[in-house]
């Protein structure tokens, strides 16, 4: 909410379109190692918590620089690249698919900002894009502001966090994590003269601000847990002796976030729960001046700020009795003046309908854009500012609806840095439209397709867009094809990818009757009804959304004949914010089970062989597939855990690990007893069932290596003997959370991954 950063999109490449038959199991043995799987050392430990009593031999596994840990990790790589030894030519074979598939250039439309255009470009065989930029009217080339494949060749790995331009555009300040263990480094670069500011190299940094002098920097610092608790103010062109610490956090469950209103006039200090937030505000002309507090702190209240014009707006939840048709769920909006934001009453600006939940705002001089969710379906629309309060009903102050694909997934907003534009940028994405940037030109209720990814131009500087086209205002409506004010109607249908893939989304009935949503992908040529092996993705975490846009790297498995489903558990993003709160907490297993009934959905329903089915879990999303095993064992026939939250009761036990208090409220606080017990129910490491037939697995791990690998070793110790010698652990001690970011090594990793799904699940021919 509120400000706007240079985000790295993933960045896949174009569709090279071209027919494979499936080839299916040919009853072939699994080839294993000669040498069995390293067995590592158990140190006896136990822990009792409220009465129970629990054994955990491998707690030694945490000392991550123990010598004796590193030489087991050794150890486990080499058995993973011996297991996987004969999978070297199909793994060839994928990575030579995939890179085709990626243009040799990808350039991103420029943006203006003020004087500026700004865009991102990645060079010919290059892995990571440069920002770059020119003067808008200017005749020079494009000149480089930021180049990650320079950071890359520094420290040998390369993750950018935030990066902020200066308002005057004299400076970039960025976050860079040059060890992959998710610390990250300020830097700040003069862009006139293209050098680093040298003593500004400050360690633990996480969000940043600039001041209206484009001098002062605002920026945040993390404890010794990882928590951003503290805020400080630099002056970038002094020696740093007068840097001024301007908040604190005490409270070890919030953590500290700052941004800017878009209009740069006021710096916002937020303090953050998992539920709650509260707001400072400071202004960017003063920034020594103070701060004030918008609201003291309420549990399960939220608010977030933008500013317009001598008002602040304000996305809140907090209860009311000035909104008296709102439901009380999800946010609605309000406002005050400046100099009453500490007041107890803000004007209600209003709620929306009960079938409409308001998840983002984005403010301009003009305009106002909402981010929407109508069952579960997403929504833009933007209203003329400025804006008269009390007004009840949106439809009553003449929203635009901006025009949509009917069958797009996601709907991302591009940068949108200028505060004075009448262009919106918007990406839009689905399993089967690759990532399109449409520019809504607001003034004029017109839509432009600037931008669709695997387009390639001759001239790289072009801002011109391939298709625009102007609607009536009169029709808003965005489901009836063929309709002014219609994206589909106008805009090509990409025929050559809905011929190719089918995209279906079903809803399937839970354990208690919830319906959850599961999307579909399989290829028309290629998938084989109840014969096609497939693979269930989830997450179902922390309120997010499934990420469910196009990659072409999934057309190697799709082209084989695979299925690819997607489930929209419990406890991610969903239509309404219940959806979240039901998979969280004591409602944990909601999650598990809509996974369940979703992979059981599958094979009922003819999409996946019976046998043939495995499951993707990443991070949080890990103990879904991990939970679920260890409930049918037989559910999924192969499993991938990447970086895995599988031991659950014991991280969320530690109150020194990076941010445990506040996924207590995500997860529940073991010490309380209630909690305590719903935790112990369902965490992974704490239900592996003995002696019993697993499916197989690859587990890879970087950042919290030792919750991977103790899974590893009990999996090994308790589950069938045989069936144990199928589950290898990948460490990559150097990788960030997830692992390599560049775009040729995202194809090596991804080929690792399904060449050991085609290896375990049978249908291994070296093709």
């Amino acid at each position: 909410m509120g400000g706007a950063a240079w985000v790295v999109r993933d960045l896949r490449g174009k569709v090279m379109m071209h027919s494979r038959r499936a080839f299916f199991n040919t009853g072939t043995s699994l080839s294993l190692p000669t040498e069995p799987p390293p067995v590592p050392k158990k140190i006896p430990f136990s822990v009792t918590t409220h009465g129970v009593t629990r054994q955990d031999p491998y707690r030694w596994m945490r000392s991550t620089n123990d010598a004796a840990f590193l030489d087991h990790l050794h150890r486990e790589n080499s058995y993973a690249q011996a297991f996987m030894s004969d999978t070297e030519t199909l793994r060839r074979n994928l990575i030579s698919e995939m890179k085709t598939r990626i243009p040799a250039e990808i350039v991103t439309p420029p943006e203006r900002w003020g004087q500026w255009l700004y865009r991102q470009y990645i060079p010919r065989g290059k892995e990571y894009p440069l920002l770059s930029r020119k003067l808008e009217n200017a005749v020079t080339n494009w000149l480089s502001v930021l180049d990650w494949n320079q950071i890359a060749e520094q420290f040998g790995y390369v993750h950018v966090g935030v990066c902020r331009v200066s308002p005057d555009h004299n400076y970039l300040a960025y976050t860079v994590d040059p060890k992959g263990n998710e610390r990250f480094l300020l830097q700040i670069k003069d862009l006139r003269s293209g050098c680093l500011v040298p003593r500004l190299e400050v360690d633990g940094v996480v969000s940043l601000a600039w001041s209206l002098d484009g001098v002062n920097l605002f920026y945040t610092v993390v404890d010794e847990h990882q928590r951003p608790h503290r805020v400080v103010v630099t002056n970038v062109e002094s020696d740093g002796r007068g840097d001024t610490v301007v908040f604190s956090e005490s409270d070890s469950s919030f953590c500290v976030d700052i941004t800017s209103t878009k209009d740069g006039k006021f710096v916002t200090i937020n303090s953050n729960s998992r539920t709650s937030s509260e707001v400072y505000i400071v202004n960017a002309d003063k920034p020594l001046a103070g701060l004030r507090r918008a609201r003291a702190r309420v549990p399960g209240v939220q608010c977030f700020l933008e500013h317009h014009n001598g008002f602040f707006y304000i996305l809140t939840n907090a209860h009311t009795d000035a909104a008296s048709e709102w439901s009380g769920e999800g946010y609605y909006l309000t406002r005050c003046l400046v100099e009453e934001i500490e007041s107890s009453e803000w004007q209600v600006v209003f709620c929306p309908d009960d079938d409409v939940v308001i998840q983002d705002m984005d403010m301009f001089d003009d305009y106002l854009v909402l981010f929407l969710s109508k069952e579960g379906s997403p929504m833009l629309c933007s209203i003329d500012m400025p804006m008269k309060a009390n007004t009840k009903h949106m439809e009553d102050i003449n929203p635009w609806y901006f025009p949509l694909p009917a069958d797009s997934c996601s709907v991302a907003p591009g940068s949108n840095h200028d505060f004075q534009s009448s262009v919106y940028r918007v990406v839009l994405s689905s399993p089967v439209i690759p990532d399109t940037i449409i520019d809504y030109d607001v003034s004029r209720r017109s839509f432009s397709v600037v931008h669709q990814e695997g387009r390639v131009t001759d001239d790289l500087d072009t801002s011109t867009p391939w298709y625009s086209a102007d609607h009536s205002t009169d029709n808003n409506d965005r489901t009836n094809e063929g309709k002014s004010g219609e994206l589909d109607s106008g805009v090509p249908k990409w025929e050559e990818l809905s011929d190719a893939y089918v995209c279906e989304r079903q809803e399937v009935s839970s354990h208690d009757g919830v319906e959850v949503p599961l999307t579909i992908l399989y290829s028309r040529e290629a998938w084989k009804k109840s014969e096609s092996p497939g693979i269930l993705i989830g997450y179902g975490a922390y309120g997010e959304a499934l990420d469910k846009s196009w990659c072409t790297n999934r057309l190697s498995m799709l082209d084989r004949g695979w299925v690819i489903a997607f489930a929209d558990v419990r406890g991610g993003g969903g239509g309404d914010f219940s959806w979240h709160k039901s998979g969280t907490g004591s409602l944990k297993l909601n999650s598990v089970h809509d996974f369940i009934y979703c992979a059981n959905y599958l094979m009922d329903k003819g999409y996946v062989h019976r046998h043939h089915l495995a499951a993707i879990g990443y991070s949080a999303g890990a103990l879904l597939p991990a939970a679920a095993m260890n409930m049918h064992p037989s559910l999924f026939q192969a499993a991938i855990l990447k970086v895995p939250f599988v031991d659950v009761l014991n991280t969320l036990s530690d109150s020194n690990l990076p941010l445990t208090l506040l996924d207590h409220e995500e997860f529940g606080n073991p010490n309380i007893q209630t909690e305590f017990q719903s935790i112990l129910g369902y965490s992974p490491y704490d239900n592996i069932r003995r002696d019993v037939c697993f499916p197989s697995m690859l587990v890879t791990a970087s950042v919290g290596v030792w919750e991977g690998a103790k899974w590893v070793a009990k999996i090994r110790e308790s589950t069938c003997h045989d069936c144990s010698r199928t589950v290898i652990l990948k460490t990559n001690m150097s990788g960030g959370h997830f692992g390599e970011g560049g775009r040729y090594a995202q194809c090596e990793e991804t080929a690792f991954d399904y060449a050991f799904l085609i290896k375990v699940m049978g249908y291994h021919n070296n093709r």
